[in-house]
């Protein structure tokens, strides 16, 4: 099996398996090299390295990890045999079977591998400076981002009392050649080990490596459960041992074998306004106030290779880092949910907005304790709505999806919505960072049917355009799921962005009329979206409708009433998912910078 110690060692294997395309012309990291990503993913190019960025001594490499190939060229295996090979394990050593164990070999290898190796000096520390930060080429990702932030930046922290270590992926608002932003989010490890800090007043050392092994990559950015040393994981999946060394200027360990490391320090008490910056929501995240790094020495590899990556609306390469991820992982809730026989988080609504858990019931309502329990779980719990579905359904197959809940879903006995709960700090739509509400949807089989099945007759596209003049357009999916596109004030140019717009949407008054209506009985979900949304594109109506509505202020039911403090919901469920004047703006490219790339798109690959 192929193991690859650093960056560039895997950058060279996809060269020789025609998966890189080098770039010798200059190009810019301000949006330019976004634009050039961008487009590269959508038509399934290969990884691209930068080889003169603007301004910059270093290279650039990107798209590294956007496409399936890619990822299995990095893993040499699919990520789900990893996964289920995981599990396999676990399951057979619990309680422990020696007969079992050391008929694995393999896999056997694979968990002697975590404990990482302590080397007296990496390859990571070939060169030493003073921090300047402006001889990397970092991005501006989107015109409107706060400035040139680091988007791969692997954080390494410790506990202060017990030294147990996390690495996360922030991203990280460049100040001046020797300070960024640090953006811990919510339910971080990162952010929990400076918490303690915070308490303790103890100083906080930390180091950002730029450019790992794919396998300490992916262990950074997977939702591995606290506690949990993504270094070992990195181990596990690697097959061998990472090495770490000592750091030259702070008293912590760092990857021996890293492109880059910036060593610094957090402040305790100094926060700076970080932001907007465009996310993988598709849209701006806000301004705010986060912790800052001062960094007091960069060490880096000769010929040091920086990584980039840019986040937007999906499909980005997050998606496959992501979907790798969670098929390696997900298999493990087995061990604690012995009813989940799979789920799945659509990386179309920014992966924390919509999950499908597949239930093997054994009395009921166990579903909804699974989904309870579940929103109770490490970062899990930041999941906006779950729908759960039995056992046979495929869970990443939203048709089948809807399906079930078309047969299975009746809003009195199946829908909980969760209010004023923790939510992804990316979320915009509470209006309020870190908090919103959550819901849950019921479509698994029941034993005995909830309520009786009504066959409404449906309307034409036509009638339902005709209905009110502010539908352009419909698309009924698996005759459960009306989607209308709405006439609504969402910028859908870069010109229109930058206008103040002032108009209040009235996409919830549009909603309340149509639920009233009779008429559109026959729809299991209505859900109104905004013009930027192509409602016959599964990707872009996931993504437009699941992550713009707020579960407590956007969805309605045609029947719905309190019955002292519960709330009674029948009929159609209607969710406003149209953009809102107050929601940051959504991710668009100035149009100069799209016919720049245009116009030396077929250079850049010849």
């Amino acid at each position: 099996m192929k193991t690859f110690d650093t960056l560039s060692d895997f950058l060279l294997y996809l060269e020789k398996n025609g998966e890189l395309k080098r770039i010798s012309s200059e190009v810019d990291t301000n949006l330019e090299t976004t634009e050039i990503s961008i487009r590269a993913l959508k038509e399934n190019k290969s990884a691209i390295l930068f080889e003169n960025p603007l301004n910059s001594k270093f290279p650039i490499a990107m798209n590294m990890y956007s496409s399936e190939r890619r990822i299995e060229l990095a893993f040499q295996k699919h990520p789900s045999e990893i996964g289920e090979e995981l599990i396999k394990f676990l399951e057979n050593i619990i309680p422990p079977k020696l007969d079992f164990i050391f008929s694995q070999k393999n896999i056997l290898k694979r968990f002697l591998s975590t404990k990482p190796k302590k080397v007296l000096n990496g390859v990571s520390q070939e060169i030493i400076s003073s921090p300047k930060l402006s001889d990397l080429p970092i991005q501006k990702c989107w015109p409107f981002d706060g400035g040139k932030f680091i988007t791969y930046g692997q954080v390494f922290t410790y506990d202060v009392e017990t030294k147990k270590r996390n690495v996360g992926l922030y991203r990280m608002q460049v100040y001046d050649d020797a300070t960024t932003g640090m953006h811990w989010q919510i339910q971080k490890g990162g952010g929990f080990h400076f918490h303690k800090a915070q308490i303790l007043q103890k100083k906080f050392p930390i180091a950002v490596a730029l450019g790992t092994d794919p396998a300490t990559l992916l262990a950074t950015i997977s939702a591995l459960p606290e506690g949990i040393d993504e270094i070992m994981f990195a181990g596990f999946l690697r097959n061998s041992k990472v090495a770490m060394t000592k750091a030259k200027s702070i008293p912590i360990e760092v990857p021996a074998n890293a492109e880059f490391i910036l060593e610094g320090i957090v402040p305790l008490n100094e926060t700076k306004l970080e932001g907007d910056f465009g996310d993988h929501f598709g849209h701006y995240s806000s301004a705010s106030y986060f912790p800052i790094f001062k960094i007091q020495k960069i060490t880096h590899r000769r010929n040091a290779i920086y990584p980039g990556i840019v986040v937007g609306k999906p499909p980005m390469e997050d998606k496959f880092l992501g979907n790798a991820s969670q098929q390696i992982l997900s298999p493990l809730i087995k061990l604690i949910h012995k009813e989940i026989s799979s789920m799945w988080a659509y990386y179309e609504a920014g992966f924390h907005n919509l999950l499908v858990v597949a239930i093997s019931e054994r009395y009921q309502k166990e579903a909804m304790k699974a989904a309870l329990g579940i929103m109770g779980t490490d970062q899990l719990s930041l999941t906006k709505c779950i729908i759960t579905v039995s056992e046979n359904c495929d869970v990443k197959n939203f048709n089948a999806v809807l399906n079930e809940i078309k047969n299975n879903f009746t809003p009195h006995f199946d829908f909980v919505m969760i209010p004023k709960v923790p939510l992804d700090t990316l979320d915009f739509s509470s209006y309020k960072m870190n908090l919103g509400s959550k819901m849950i949807i019921d479509a698994t089989r029941k034993i005995i049917s909830n309520k009786e099945k009504l066959i409404h007759e449906k309307l034409s596209i036509n009638e339902i355009k005709s209905f009110d003049n502010r539908i352009f357009d419909a698309n009924f999916v698996e005759e459960t799921l009306l989607i209308l596109k709405v006439k609504s004030q969402v910028p859908k140019t870069y010109e229109e962005s930058i206008l103040l717009i002032e108009n209040k949407s009235d996409g919830k008054e549009l909603l309340e009329k149509i639920l009233n209506s009779k008429r559109f009985e026959f729809a299991k979900i209505i859900a109104l979206v905004s013009e930027d949304v192509d409602i016959y594109d599964r990707e872009s109506y996931i993504w437009g409708i699941f992550t713009r509505f707020d579960c407590e202020r956007d969805i309605l039911f045609s029947e719905q009433k309190m019955i002292g403090i519960s709330p009674i919901y029948n009929g159609t469920m209607g969710i406003d998912a149209t953009w809102k004047v107050g929601y940051p703006k959504p991710l668009i490219m100035q149009d100069e910078i799209i016919k720049k790339v245009g116009n030396k798109w077929n250079q850049l690959w010849k």
